[in-house]
Order: structure tokens, then C-alpha cells, then sequence
């Protein structure tokens, strides 16, 4: 099974440079440009299922590769963001750093241990929830089965980290950029000694470059 981990489009939280978590911010007119681009792009690309974080920015930008596939969205709330909790989502960096300091100096420390967020999710809970999710999908479809979801930077990173073996820990070691396309594939019979999800395309923006 094929499945393409898709980063929703520019929202306005995006262009504002808040922490948005599950705040809702709508797509901004180069966010819709960018949705309407990766439906094109997938458009020759057979879709069983199109799922997407019950999030408006996630599912705005589903809506056109749905639509393009002829398929409903969806909605796994499993697929949201971290929760950040109710002190700082939806808050700029610099709003951030006048409401709480000692966080943007644990950001900028180095340490390879997330800071504390009042209030948040916490990180344990939202890699097991993001897992969980993953593997069910891959269960539910067939070897030749392609699938989408659309979902945030956080649950990709964690998806990507789980597939190749790496520790849930700062720095995460690779960007994934709005509307991008990162993607992996299951095989339920892998021979011995061959992994059964390999990653085969990261943070493909090929379709939004120029935007």
C-alpha cells in the first residue's frame, strides 16, 4: 500500500508565523493555489481513500484531491496537530517570548528534550495516537492500494521518525513544508530481511515551487 502523507496548504496562521496546533486558521489565497496544485499533481495517481485531520486547513486543501478523485474526505481526528494547550496556541513567536521566555530559551537551547507547553497533549500520548492511525490505514488497504492523508507537520514528522527507526526527540532531522508530499509504502509480504515500509519520497514540493 502506497500512502501519500500530505502537509496541509498555507493557512493564515502559516503566513502569520503563529504556533497553531489545532487552532483554526483558513488556507490564504496561496494556500487554495497550493491545494488546487497537488490535486493536479496526483490527478494521474489512482486514489482508494482520502483521509485528512478534522482541522479546516487540513481539510480545505483535501477537498480539490477529493474531488479530483471522486472520493469523500475522510476525517481521522487521530491525524491532528499537537494540542500545545490553551496558554500559547495561536500565539506568534513574539507574542510567545513577551507570555512565556523561559520556553523560547528552551527552544533555542539545543536540547534535544521538548519544552514544556502548559496544559499540552503531551508528546508520549500524541506519537502512540499518531501510530495508532498509521497502522490501521495500512491494514485497511490492499498491497495495491494507494492512499492520502492530509494532515499537519507534526504527525508526519513522528510518522517519519516511527518508519525509519529514529528516537521521538529534537532536532527533528528533516523539514516538511506546506503542501508537500511525502511518501511511504507498506508491503504486507516483505521477504526476510527487508523492512515492511520503506520511505520512497520526502517533502516533494515539485507542484508549489513556484507559487
Amino acid at each position: 500500500m502506497r500512502l501519500y502523507l500530505i502537509r496541509h496548504a498555507e493557512s493564515q496562521g502559516n503566513r502569520e508565523m503563529r504556533l497553531q496546533g489545532r487552532q483554526e486558521f483558513p488556507l490564504t489565497g496561496r494556500g487554495r493555489q497550493q491545494a488546487q496544485a497537488l490535486a493536479e499533481r496526483l490527478s494521474g495517481r489512482p486514489l482508494s481513500a482520502v483521509y485528512a485531520s478534522p482541522i479546516r486547513r487540513c481539510v480545505d486543501t483535501a477537498a480539490p484531491l477529493a474531488q479530483q478523485a471522486t472520493l469523500p474526505v475522510q476525517l481521522e481526528p487521530r491525524a491532528q496537530e499537537y494540542d500545545f494547550g490553551p496558554l500559547l496556541s495561536g500565539l506568534t513567536w513574539r507574542e510567545s517570548r513577551e507570555r512565556r521566555p523561559e520556553l523560547i530559551e528552551a527552544l533555542l537551547s539545543g536540547s534535544e528534550e521538548f519544552p514544556h507547553y502548559p496544559g499540552e497533549e503531551g508528546r508520549e500520548h500524541f506519537r502512540e495516537r499518531v501510530k495508532a492511525v498509521l497502522w490501521e490505514i495500512a491494514e485497511r488497504h490492499h498491497d495495491d492500494e494507494a492512499v492520502a492523508m492530509v494532515t499537519h507537520a507534526g504527525p508526519i514528522a513522528v510518522l517519519l521518525l516511527e518508519v525509519l527507526g529514529l528516537p521521538y526527540r529534537r532536532p527533528i532531522p528533516f523539514t516538511v513544508d506546506n503542501a508537500s508530499v511525502t511518501t511511504i509504502e507498506f508491503v504486507n509480504e516483505a521477504p526476510a530481511g527487508f523492512p515492511g515500509v520503506v520511505l520512497v519520497g520526502l517533502n516533494d514540493t515539485c507542484h508549489v515551487r513556484a507559487d
